[in-house]
Formats: structure tokens, C-alpha cells, sequence
């Protein structure tokens, strides 16, 4: 068994034991070849319930500090990130997030599976945003089918701004994968944003979610 299948049944495990999950249509994840799981994002541990319940390794950004933290909680927090195969990524630095999509892309080149988050950072009024484009560019520069994702509760496990993981039900839906036209990273910006919305609305059915127009902003500090 591979450290990612043995972290893997760990932690889907313990989220059956704990939180008995209602988890649905793992069919649509393919069997092989790359594939991009985009998910509505509501809690700090929604990275590592997909990663943990889906069927194939998902490799997801990571804050770089989950990587460097020191101490024993930083050892175990590092171990993890790197079997699931996150990417540390700096926030707020450009060239550290273009490095970062550009690793993605690698990861689907390969035939692997990458996640991302449209609306950039959870949400912490339960609204689905607006966004934004970097899933549609993936999806037009690669030809990888986008897999969505609809997550329900899982903000019930650790409400923002609380350090303590509280187990409580919750629903992983995935749906059918949407395929686009690959046509290289260089198209034009409207078929980037009509992919993109595209995929919100996939994620919105599975979700139930209220949507809003607007981005969504990470509060100063997060």
C-alpha cells in the first residue's frame, strides 16, 4: 500500500466512523487519465475530505506554511500535505501562484488529478460566488474533463475562525464531468469565462447554494 492509500483510508475511516458522510456519484470520477475536481468551498477541511473520499489521489494548493510550520505539529501537518500530493503555494505573491498553476498543469500532463476552487477561498456566508477564470483556463489549455463537486455541512465541522474539528454529518455529491474544447493556454478571455460559468453552475446544482455575482475576498488576516 502507497503512503497516499494508506493516509487515504485513514482519514476516510475516520470521517465514516465519525461523521458518517453521505458521499454520491464517485462513478463520475474517471478510472484513468487527468481530470480537474472543481468544488464549492466552505471549510478549511474540505481539501481533505475530497482528497480522502474520492477514489483517485487529487492533488489541491496548500498554504506554504502548512509545509514549514515548526514543531511537532508542523512534522505531522507536512507529512500529511505531502502524501495527499498538495502543492505549497505563497498567498498574495503572483509569481508563486503562476509557479503553482504551472505544477498543475504538469500533474495533468501526467494523466493525474488536480483540485481547485472557483470561488478562490471558502465562503464564509454559505453564498456561492462568482469564479474565477483559472479553472476555465485549465480546462481550455489542457482539455482535462472538469469533475464538480458539491459539498454540504462540512462548515459545520470547524466553523471559521475555530481551531476544534467537531464531527457532524455532511454530503459529498460529484457530478457528471464537463468537457471543453482544448485549445492551449493561448484563447480568447470570453470562452475562459463562459467555461468557468459553466462550471459554477454544475457546482451550484450539486450545492443548492444561494449565488452572487460578486468574488469572494479572503478577510484580512486569513
Amino acid at each position: 500500500m502507497s503512503v497516499f492509500d494508506s493516509v487515504r483510508f485513514t482519514v476516510s475511516a475516520s470521517l465514516k466512523a465519525t461523521c458518517r458522510p453521505t458521499v454520491t456519484g464517485l462513478e463520475n470520477i474517471p478510472d484513468e487519465g487527468p481530470f480537474i475536481v472543481a468544488s464549492n468551498h466552505l471549510s478549511f477541511l474540505d481539501s481533505v475530505i475530497i482528497q480522502a473520499l474520492l477514489p483517485r489521489q487529487v492533488a489541491f494548493f496548500a498554504k506554504a506554511e502548512y509545509f514549514t510550520t515548526p514543531g511537532f505539529k508542523g512534522r505531522v501537518m507536512k507529512s500529511f500535505f505531502e502524501s495527499v500530493g498538495s502543492i505549497p503555494v505563497e498567498r498574495g505573491e503572483q509569481a508563486a501562484s503562476v509557479a503553482a498553476l504551472d505544477q498543475l498543469v504538469e500533474i495533468l500532463d501526467a494523466g493525474g488529478g488536480i483540485g481547485i476552487y472557483p470561488e478562490g477561498t471558502r465562503s464564509r456566508d454559505g453564498k456561492l460566488y462568482r469564479g474565477r477564470t483559472g479553472v476555465g483556463w485549465l480546462a481550455l489549455s489542457t482539455g482535462a474533463p472538469v469533475v464538480p463537486v458539491g459539498l454540504k455541512g462540512t462548515e459545520k465541522l470547524q466553523p471559521a475562525g475555530s481551531n476544534r474539528i467537531r464531527p457532524r454529518h455532511f454530503s459529498l455529491t460529484v457530478g457528471p464531468p464537463l468537457q471543453f474544447d482544448h485549445v492551449g493556454p493561448k484563447h480568447p478571455l470570453p470562452a475562459r469565462r463562459q467555461a468557468t460559468d459553466a462550471i459554477v453552475d454544475a457546482i451550484a446544482e450539486l450545492s443548492g447554494q444561494e449565488r452572487t455575482d460578486h468574488y469572494n475576498q479572503a478577510p484580512s488576516g486569513a
